[in-house]
């Protein structure tokens, strides 16, 4: 069993929370542990990052109907991979600028209201400014360089035209899962795909 807190005990809901009541207690947790707002605090910081966590998940109503029968071990694994969860950077001015239904729309999706296609990856990029630059704002260029997508084959490395096929069996993880109830209890069984 993993050793994580419950995602509701992290954001200090109950499990019959509404969509209101979850990104109320997300927001108010995540002003208090935002890491601009402890700087040096590395306990904030995980914090902060467990409360992402737990608003990831619990947020979209399928991942949480998962985490709601399974807890953290759900079928699939976690959407964070095994070595815990993914940061998202957020900034202070988000979090009290009002600005945060774009960040949430742009990570999770808008519900299905928009139509235009996805958000690509954001980049990081370092650029050194003044304190006073910080303070009064500033505006330049920044020349970043990006890789595109081969037009031939979409980054597939395919060379006929339909492309890589995913696995009907395993839908391309490589391994087959089985879950047998019984009673209150479930039992997951894994097991190497021979497709």
């Amino acid at each position: 069993m993993s050793g994580k807190r419950d995602y509701y005990e992290v954001l200090g809901v109950g499990r019959k929370a509404n969509d209101a009541e979850l990104k109320k207690a997300f927001r108010s947790l995540a002003r208090k542990f935002h890491p601009d707002k402890n700087p040096d605090d590395s306990e904030a910081e995980k914090k902060f990052k467990e409360v992402q966590e737990a608003y990831a998940i619990l947020s979209v109503p399928e991942e949480r109907r998962k985490y709601d029968m399974f807890g953290h071990d759900r079928p699939g694994g976690s959407p964070f991979g095994s070595g815990g969860f993914q940061t998202v950077n957020i900034s202070i001015d988000d979090l009290f600028g009002g600005g945060f239904d774009s960040i949430f729309s742009s990570l999770f999706g808008g519900g299905g209201r928009r139509t235009r296609p996805a958000r690509g990856a954001d980049l990081l990029v370092h650029h050194a400014i003044s304190f006073e630059e910080a303070f009064e704002g500033v505006e330049g260029e920044i020349e970043i360089d990006v890789l595109n997508r081969c037009s031939s084959c979409e980054g597939s490395g395919s060379t006929t035209p339909d492309g890589i096929r995913t696995c009907p069996t395993c839908d391309g993880r490589g391994r087959i899962t089985r879950i047998e109830r019984i009673g209150p209890f479930h039992q997951q069984m894994t097991s190497d795909c021979a497709a």
